[in-house]
């Protein structure tokens, strides 16, 4: 054991659009919204983190929260340089040190990024101290994170829908066989939700409660089987310009989430029909395993085992089934043959 070693900390780290979590000796210790706030007259960043998103939709001009990752890659460099450092300073073990120990770091990305947006990934965690950074695809680490043993020569499915992008790829022998990134997920419902509410009640909801929405009663079915309570949802009327209230039923939801599910629906089939046949074969066996916080919108599951004809199960605890791949990984570091280095 060298001397650099003992004073390397190893974190494994999933840089998300929507909350970013971090593993260090083996427990989750940060998992807080990617948001950070802004003080418009100094560009200093405020807070990071659920301090940061208390403010969001409700600051006043001087200061404006931003989010610096968007479609799962880093969006505003300076913003999330901020969050990364904001958040490792909160590590037990590294907080209140005078000396900063050296990182070895393992961040999981989409699929679908460019060169540039790995490089702007790799310049951000060095920016906090490591000195060594790892990269590993965002798929092969909700696929780990699920149970899924990624280095057998057995085909499996993995749909990651996260808070940025969906990842559909087919893993087998740790490798990504086929694969597709979405730039619909969990911001994308959302969205759809404000929009539906904006044209059918004139209701002008933030962000904020357009996610409240989506988690309390999002569908993807128009009849589940287990019917949801109606919620209230307040947000200022269109028309009169007055704050005002109404109920809102989950068919809505369905109503407004639908266009985007059967884009990710459509890209789940694509995918299997650029699979291998031996693999498909595998995985009209295995089936299709659901991880990312998409995969809690209700009936979800019930959808893509009724349009692929295959059984879909969702992983554990799957809004962090990408962090838990990637602190196997971290463990992993020289096994796995797919992790990415500088």
């Amino acid at each position: 054991m060298g001397l650099f070693d003992m004073f390397t900390q190893e974190i494994a780290m999933d840089l998300g659009t929507a909350n970013t979590l971090i593993i260090h000796n083996n427990k989750i210790i940060i998992d807080q919204p990617s948001i950070v706030s802004i003080d418009r007259t100094t560009g200093k960043p405020i807070a990071a983190g659920e301090q940061a998103k208390l403010m969001q939709g409700k600051t006043h001009e001087n200061i404006k929260a931003v989010r610096p990752l968007k479609d799962g890659v880093i969006a505003d460099f300076h913003a999330s340089e901020h969050m990364i450092k904001e958040f490792i300073k909160q590590i037990p073990g590294i907080k209140g040190r005078f000396i900063q120990p050296a990182l070895r770091i393992v961040i999981c990305i989409p699929s679908g990024i460019t060169e540039v947006e790995k490089r702007a990934v790799k310049d951000s965690a060095l920016k906090v101290n490591a000195k060594e950074v790892k990269l590993i695809y965002e798929p092969m680490a909700a696929a780990i994170g699920a149970g899924i043993d990624v280095q057998n020569p057995e085909g499996n499915m993995i749909v990651d829908i996260g808070g940025g992008t969906t990842e559909i790829a087919v893993i087998a022998l740790g490798g990504i066989v086929c694969d597709r990134s979405l730039k619909i997920a969990g911001d994308v419902f959302t969205n759809d939700i404000a929009y539906f509410l904006r044209s059918y009640y004139n209701l002008y909801v933030g962000e904020r409660t357009a996610e409240r929405i989506k988690i309390e009663i999002g569908s993807a079915l128009e009849e589940l089987d287990y019917p949801l309570e109606d919620i209230p949802v307040q947000g200022r009327d269109m028309i009169t310009g007055k704050p005002k209230e109404i109920m809102v039923n989950y068919k809505e939801i369905f109503k407004a989430l639908d266009k985007s599910l059967m884009r990710i629906e459509d890209a789940v089939m694509e995918t299997l029909s650029l699979t291998p046949p031996e693999l498909a074969a595998d995985i009209y066996k295995t089936g299709i395993y659901l991880a990312g916080g998409g995969a809690l919108l209700h009936g979800l599951a019930d959808r893509i085992h009724k349009k692929t004809g295959l059984p879909v199960c969702v992983a554990e605890d799957p809004l962090r089934a990408v962090v838990r791949g990637t602190g196997i990984a971290l463990k992993n570091i020289n096994k796995f043959s797919f992790l990415m280095s500088n």
